[in-house]
């Protein structure tokens, strides 16, 4: 990365786009692709995507275009998927659960090691051999486990709660999924991921075309 130079949110997340198709081509046995190859792939232009990774440094040989699985490394370690995450899910329903059983988070190196609920039903059992426990033990658990990343899957009016005592505990980043925006502080990172929008955004664009007509 270029010193003192501030990556733009829009060109973070590129990235994970990025490396997605290229793992894609490291599959297909793919060696070497070059900017205007790869635009045809993932849809942005060729200009865009020499502009987003040369914020990183020089990655591309004029005439030869990018190794792919050396790219695709760089890439993984920019992102900082070099190295193991330990998460920790607040909210064991059905939304927690999903996350907790989808064991491609586990293959890129992040660990869900433990659930918290506070419906005592579900305090006691196992999620995909993952130990769901009572919110009451969140902070102290944290604490002694080194947990990186807080996942957010309770109501919008428990969400800060629980993001203030992720955050007093020592969580680096926190995954909102709670339909609320967070205030953390500004050492502890915050990825929010309102679902309705993207489903709002779907609405959108089916009806466009009777809106401009």
């Amino acid at each position: 990365m270029k010193k003192g130079s501030k990556i733009s949110n829009a060109v973070i997340k590129r990235l994970p786009r990025y490396r997605r198709y290229l793992n894609e081509l490291k599959r297909k046995g793919v060696d070497k692709i070059s900017s205007r190859e790869l635009s045809d792939l993932i849809g942005y232009t060729a200009s865009q995507i020499r502009q987003d990774l040369n914020n990183f440094g020089g990655f591309g040989q004029q005439g030869y275009g990018y190794n792919v699985e050396a790219l695709y490394n760089e890439i993984s370690s920019i992102l900082g998927l070099d190295k193991e995450y330990k998460m920790v899910i607040v909210g064991a329903g059905n939304l927690g659960q999903a996350i907790a059983n989808h064991t491609s988070y586990y293959k890129a190196g992040f660990v869900v090691c433990s659930l918290f609920e506070v419906n005592p039903k579900l305090v006691g059992i196992k999620i995909n051999d993952i130990d769901v426990r009572d919110c009451e033990e969140l902070v102290p658990y944290i604490e002694d486990n080194s947990i990186d990343i807080g996942i957010i899957c309770t109501t919008k009016d428990a969400a800060q709660e629980v993001a203030d005592k992720m955050s007093f505990a020592g969580v680096k980043g926190i995954w909102n999924f709670a339909a609320v925006d967070l205030e953390v502080p500004e050492t502890v990172a915050v990825e929010n991921v309102h679902l309705s929008d993207g489903l709002h955004s779907l609405a959108y664009h089916i009806n466009r075309n009777h809106y401009f007509e």
